[in-house]
């Protein structure tokens, strides 16, 4: 139902990532068996819902690539479809108990006839492909691109034709239904509406307004409208006969879907909190059936006791020592733009974004966006710098830039033909920055010259790094789930962590790094570990 987006560092007298010691820490020994910080949680963003003939609650995501079954009594979740084939963004039932969803980043549709059969795409080439829905009584099948593009198809549940063309531009028709007549039920994102759609012609049809950012909309069966506004979190029936708008539930916002239930039950998915939460039409009554602390594990900082995280949906602090998470800022109610990294400097926290080509700077004292900085090609990194430049890493032009003046517009190339730049953190003395690169290397980049040093090589697709007290470098290898340090005077390596959940996979299309794995190091040598394929955060003590 809604679209996607990603990582960062600073130093100054002796640098570990985001934290200064006053005196050398000496080298550990080793260090312990990682502790949970945050827990584990299923999906990464759910989405679309739908309760199949089996009576079975089904959940999308997107970025994490996976359809999901939920238990309907216990809130147990269990991947139904995997990756790749089972991002879903919406997922609809036919009347013959054929499954169809939308994979939103990779612009197809699927279709399977029976858990048994096989998985077939029926249309591609449509990015922001989104929402769908079958109508029941001729088994015709309806969908939306929003966000990546406008427009609503008929599309051939075979695939052997061409998907028509309904209408274009018409404002973001995001969770729909077919009704009964074999109109079209649904919001339009972009123009706070609810609509009816004419699929012969694409007749629009007002049936309510007034609502701040309407996601989705599905019918009762019962003269009922039931709508979700994912900017103030509220769930609504709508009198279809007079337009009556009645709030029955406010939930949290960032919500993305809703499903009901053969019995009458209301099912809505929230993107931020990877949840789903049940609720009693008749009286407004809810009980959460799954949920979690984070939405997508990502980009991770250290600095006055908290860890700042790049949560995809949402912008979060947690507390170093007892885990506590604390929303900042949400996706849809907030200016958010999908964040998965997170630099830090001494005044600002930049969020960054590869999917938007942002880089939203923060004040650390308001917690307030002062700059949005757009144009950049999948930026990877943003490190604020005292100055109020920013150095920016780009994958996909392999570039390192500073980016400084009004409007942060003046940008200048310090080094060009990296490998894949992904993670970096200022050195000690603060004229270079090391640096991971996704072809496999550590490196050093003198901010002067633009000069690349290889440090280390043959790393398994590093990303996030810190510096220690001790001075050397924590990497994160997601290719190898692995954690290693590295010593900066010989190169030599040591393992730290193994078998870590981290190194989620990305979609066809997507860049290889996708969301980075997070590292910071704290004053005594306690590491942080981002974990992008449960949403876990480890602590990692050193032993001495």
């Amino acid at each position: 139902m809604t679209p996607i987006r990603t990582l960062a560092a600073l130093g100054a007298a002796l640098v570990l990532g985001a934290c200064t010691s006053m005196a050398p820490a000496t080298r550990p020994a080793g260090w312990a068996a990682p502790e949970t910080l945050v827990a584990p949680s299923a999906f990464h963003g759910v989405h679309g819902l739908a309760v199949d003939a089996k009576g079975r609650l089904l959940a999308g995501t997107v970025v994490g690539n996976n359809m999901w079954e939920v238990d309907r009594k216990t809130g147990q979740a269990k991947v139904f479809i995997p990756h790749p084939e089972g991002q879903a963004d919406d997922i609809a039932i036919g009347p013959k108990g054929e499954l169809a969803w939308t994979s939103y980043l990779q612009g197809v549709l699927r279709v399977r006839d029976s858990d048994t059969a096989p998985i077939r795409i029926v249309a591609k080439d449509l990015p922001g492909i989104n929402s769908l829905a079958f109508d029941q009584k001729n088994g015709k099948l309806y969908g939306s691109q929003v966000f990546l593009a406008d427009a609503l198809w008929e599309m051939d549940p075979t695939g052997k034709a061409a998907p028509r063309l309904i209408a274009k531009n018409l404002g973001g028709f995001n969770g729909f239904e077919v009704g009964p007549d074999g109109q079209l039920y649904g919001p339009l994102w972009f123009k706070g509406q609810v609509v009816r759609i004419n699929p012969a012609d694409g007749a629009v049809t007002v049936l309510a307004s007034g609502f701040k950012t309407p996601a989705a909309a599905n019918l009762d069966g019962k003269g009922n409208l039931w709508a979700i506004d994912t900017k103030t979190g509220e769930l609504v029936k709508v009198a279809l006969a007079t337009g009556a708008k009645t709030t029955v539930a406010t939930l949290a916002t960032a919500l993305d879907n809703l499903a009901i239930a053969p019995e009458g039950t209301i099912y809505v998915s929230n993107m931020a909190d990877n949840a789903i939460t049940e609720v009693d039409p008749a009286t407004g009554k809810t009980r959460t059936l799954i949920s979690g602390k984070l939405s997508v594990a990502g980009g991770m900082k250290l600095g006055d006791g908290k860890l700042w995280m790049a949560d995809t949906f949402a912008f979060r602090s947690i507390d170093a020592k007892t885990g506590a998470v604390t929303d900042i800022a949400r996706m849809q109610a907030s200016d958010l733009e999908y964040p998965a990294i997170v630099g830090i400097g001494k005044k600002h926290l930049a969020l960054v974004s590869w999917f938007t080509g942002t880089v939203q700077l923060v004040d650390r004292s308001t917690l307030k966006t002062t700059e949005m900085v757009h144009g950049f090609k999948a930026p990877y990194d943003a490190i604020p710098l005292d100055d109020g430049s920013l150095l920016v890493a780009e994958i996909a032009t392999g570039s390192l830039l500073r980016v400084s003046g009004a409007g942060h517009k003046d940008r200048k190339v310090v080094a060009q033909g990296l490998a894949g730049p992904v993670q970096m953190v200022l050195a000690p003395g603060g004229d270079a920055v090391l640096l991971t690169e996704a072809a496999g290397n550590l490196v050093r980049i003198e901010l002067a010259t633009g000069a690349r040093k290889v440090l280390a090589d043959k790393l398994a697709l590093p990303e996030g790094l810190a510096l220690t007290p001790w001075g050397s470098v924590i990497v994160a290898e997601p290719m190898a789930r692995r954690l290693v340090e590295i010593d900066l005077a010989n190169g030599s390596r040591r393992t730290v962590a193994e078998n870590l959940p981290i190194g989620l996979e990305g979609g066809p299309g997507m860049p290889p790094p996708y969301n980075v794995t997070g590292v910071d190091v704290d004053a005594d040598g306690t590491i942080y570990l981002s974990c992008d394929r449960n949403n876990a955060v480890l602590k990692i003590r050193p032993q001495r």
